[in-house]
């Protein structure tokens, strides 16, 4: 059944794919600036504890929230937490009351696993009921923002559902994956071939799918999903995978992962030794049993999908 939808975060990476499956629906985006997307129902917005969104919400039946002031490596912002709260949480939080107040069915927040935490130990997965632990100021915000929209939820009529991604990939993807993209391309010989971690990720297109399924299913009401692609891989298998996604043979050097973290230590860079030996992995068992939902695509179509139209 059509309805009136009202998506922020439409010009980033997520959201703009989100968009892109809304055909079926009356949308209306809540930006920042005026986008270049032609014929699409806007209004201009920023996402601030105070901000006034009744000209946003006049006739709208759900809301997705993608928007967020995004998690970035080495934040130089003064206090980080403040400025992730004033956005992720704050922000959220305002528009979510006056979503309520004018008589939104349904708030869909696109939330993080780090929420949970930074990682798990091998097999350990996170589960959706897990006691949130987040370890930065960017998981901070965003398990903050949850637990002001469960409370919402709790004395208001409006329905939340929050989904937990890990990292999502896909074409366009921007930071660590990108220069994993690039490392693949250039096919280089990498002491990178014996790392024997597991992590879970979500392929943007599967991602995407989840979100368009919650925005009507009677059982996505006032639940939490964490989302995957349902096959947790190592740093080598996905190496290997991006390059062959990328045309070339793989060529990676099988150094024992302990080599791999004393050297990244000695040279004051554990931070990104642990990134690709340690393991973060989901349960997505309530999702899947819940909505009767399966990612609809693969880790290697997601992996060709991101190559498709280049490595810039």
């Amino acid at each position: 059944m059509s309805q009136s939808i009202l998506l922020t975060g439409a010009t980033g990476f997520v959201g703009s794919s989100i968009l892109n499956s809304l055909s079926n629906n009356k949308v209306r985006i809540l930006v920042r600036s005026i986008p270049s997307i032609h014929n699409i129902d806007f209004v201009l917005a920023a996402m601030k504890p105070d901000t006034d969104f009744t000209e946003a919400l006049l006739g709208i039946d759900t809301i997705i929230h993608s928007a967020a002031r995004a998690h970035v490596m080495d934040d130089k912002t003064l206090d980080p937490l403040d400025a992730f709260r004033e956005v992720n949480t704050f922000g959220t939080l305002n528009l979510a009351n006056q979503a309520a107040d004018t008589g939104v069915k349904r708030f869909i927040f696109i939330s993080s696993i780090k929420a949970n935490g930074e990682s798990t130990p091998l097999n350990k997965p996170f589960y959706c009921r897990d006691t949130l632990a987040p370890e930065d100021a960017y998981g901070q915000s965003k398990a903050e923002a949850e637990e002001g929209l469960r409370e919402i939820a709790k004395i208001t009529n409006m329905e939340v559902v929050i989904i937990r991604p890990p990292l999502v990939y896909g074409s366009g993807v921007k930071a660590n994956f990108a220069a994993m993209m690039k490392l693949a391309t250039k096919n280089l010989p990498l002491p990178l071939g014996a790392i024997h971690n597991k992590r879970s990720l979500v392929a943007l297109d599967n991602l995407v799918d989840l979100i368009i399924t919650c925005i009507d299913h009677p059982n996505a009401s006032n639940q939490t999903f964490l989302v995957s692609d349902d096959h947790d891989i190592s740093t080598t298998e996905l190496l290997k995978e991006m390059t062959i996604a990328a045309g070339k043979k793989p060529r990676l050097i099988p150094v024992p992962m302990k080599l791999i973290q004393l050297a990244a230590t000695m040279l004051g860079k554990k931070s990104i030794a642990d990134r690709l030996c340690g393991s973060l992995q989901v349960d997505i068992s309530h999702t899947k049993k819940l909505l009767n939902w399966a990612p609809p695509i693969t880790v290697e179509e997601g992996l060709a999908r991101c190559f498709s139209k280049g490595v810039s």
